[in-house]
């Protein structure tokens, strides 16, 4: 009976974190580049939550507002997992059901993982920002307000599309890549941002870039260094006792926003550790949610 009821919980879990309204593949045909994972895909529950691995094929999970509730935001969250899986639960499905019940579109990006090429997740998180803005009018998304949201290494993915976009070009025949792929605004939650060994997670990196010690490709990918004043608005949750990405991550991040002047807000809670999400940890932490809606209001992108 103790096991029966296990596998109805998990069921439970499955059908409440994959209730999105439709999933579209990212490279309907194929990718520009492609990958190797050693093993096929898998979707798996470990330590209480879903996950994927030996990702090759990238998708997007679209959770939809009502239309009386709908602001027009967009929302394009990348789980985190150290780009050797994906945490796509409370890193991504829940979070999405959260945006959605506020009146933002959330799209959940399952991205392609590495196997030795750095450009293959960055080139999934920038084609899915040309896709939602193709798919603006469609949607009833305002193509000006499509940010971009990440969590630990999946932080680290959105902050790099944030500091390595494109601006589009009007002279191809590909029709999204007209499109923009610069994010219109960023949430990073307990973001790995920098590859400086001093405070990088070195899982990330070396799942990234490998074991190198070419500073020039690190420094690429080390976020605070990439910020320009085309930077979009950032807001920055993290837990002070975080023991796996340091605080300074998220610091230094900041500071070369403001540097530019770009608008930010960073929230360092007492405790959290790292991995938080959307799991309920009866912390003030837990309250991120909420302060992340009233940023956007702050900001005036929602009313």
């Amino acid at each position: 009976m103790k096991k029966l009821s296990i596998s109805l919980l998990f069921i439970s879990i499955f059908a409440t974190t994959m209730a999105q309204d439709f999933t579209l593949p990212l490279w309907p045909n194929e990718a520009p580049n492609k990958n190797t994972p050693p093993g096929e895909e898998r979707y798996y529950e470990e330590h209480g939550t879903m996950r994927y691995d030996n990702i090759s094929k990238a998708e997007l999970f679209v959770y939809q507002p009502e239309t009386a509730r709908n602001t027009g935001v967009a929302v394009i969250i990348c789980p985190g997992g150290g780009y050797r899986i994906e945490a796509i639960d409370h890193e991504g499905f829940q979070i999405a059901e959260y945006l959605k019940s506020n009146g933002i579109t959330a799209i959940v990006l399952k991205y392609r993982l590495p196997y030795g090429d750095p450009q293959i997740p960055l080139t999934d998180a920038l084609q899915s920002i040309r896709l939602v803005r193709s798919k603006a009018a469609e949607w009833n998304i305002d193509s000006n307000k499509i940010g971009i949201a990440g969590s630990s290494a999946g932080g680290h993915l959105a902050s790099t599309a944030g500091t390595h976009f494109t601006m589009g070009d009007p002279n191809t025949s590909d029709q999204l890549l007209k499109q923009s792929s610069r994010p219109d605004f960023m949430l990073l939650l307990y973001p790995v941002i920098s590859f400086d060994e001093k405070i990088g997670h070195m899982g990330s990196r070396i799942n990234l870039i490998g074991q190198t010690n070419n500073w020039d490709l690190a420094s690429k990918y080390s976020n605070e260094l990439q910020v320009t004043k085309n930077t979009p608005p950032t807001f920055l949750v993290l837990a002070d006792d975080d023991g796996a990405v340091p605080p300074e991550n998220s610091i230094r991040f900041y500071m070369a926003l403001k540097e530019f002047g770009i608008p930010a807000e960073l929230h360092i809670f007492a405790k959290g550790g790292h991995g938080f999400g959307m799991k309920k940890t009866d912390k003030p932490v837990d309250q991120w949610p909420g302060l992340f809606v009233q940023w956007l209001k702050s900001m005036q992108l929602i009313e």
